[in-house]
């Protein structure tokens, strides 16, 4: 699959500076093949036309993630996003939630390859495995192939019933912090 990296301030006016640094500092050639854009890429608000998520405008001029996600491309790179299961995403921005097939669709036209799908502020009622379940299902019939990554950090006994979502590839603990204390936490579980 190749290793995956986050950009979260490596995007300024369209133009991706982390691809840019992993193309010319040789981690592309190493192996590191997607580009990650965490949470907060995009708006609190849909579209009100088309309901679509809409980029921040601050980070992609006239809020267009289509020559942004066409450079890092170019750079012989994957690209990656992220969305929520929940209602919001972790930062409050707009989430999956309930759009599961429009933003796969979304996703798929901008060019995406890889989702991260975390799992902030779902509904209380909202059961994780039906909500993954969903998105997995989205992304098999978005027309590209994406690579679907859930993040649930073991809430809601991910162990037993991820691998049933049609998830790729998973997170089932919490956050890792830099401390040895974290580490033997993460490894208990």
């Amino acid at each position: 699959m190749g290793h995956a990296t986050t950009a979260y301030y490596g995007i300024r006016e369209g133009k991706a500076e982390i691809a840019d640094a992993m193309a010319d500092r040789g981690f592309r050639d190493a192996g590191y093949k997607y580009l990650v854009i965490d949470d907060n890429w995009n708006m609190e608000y849909r579209d009100p036309e088309t309901s679509k998520m809409i980029p921040r405008p601050k980070k992609f001029p006239d809020s267009n993630i289509v020559p942004t996600f066409d450079y890092i491309h170019e750079k012989g790179l994957k690209v990656g996003i992220y969305s929520c299961a929940g209602v919001r995403t972790c930062a409050c921005k707009m989430s999956s939630y309930d759009y599961e097939f429009l933003d796969a669709n979304t996703f798929a036209e901008w060019g995406v390859d890889y989702l991260k799908h975390d799992f902030c502020l779902h509904p209380e009622l909202g059961d994780g495995e039906l909500l993954y379940r969903r998105m997995s299902l989205a992304l098999r019939h978005c027309g590209r192939d994406i690579l679907f990554s859930a993040c649930s950090w073991g809430s809601e006994n991910t162990k037993q019933w991820i691998k049933e979502t049609g998830a790729d590839m998973w997170r089932s603990t919490g956050d890792i912090f830099d401390s040895w204390e974290s580490i033997k936490e993460l490894a208990k579980s």
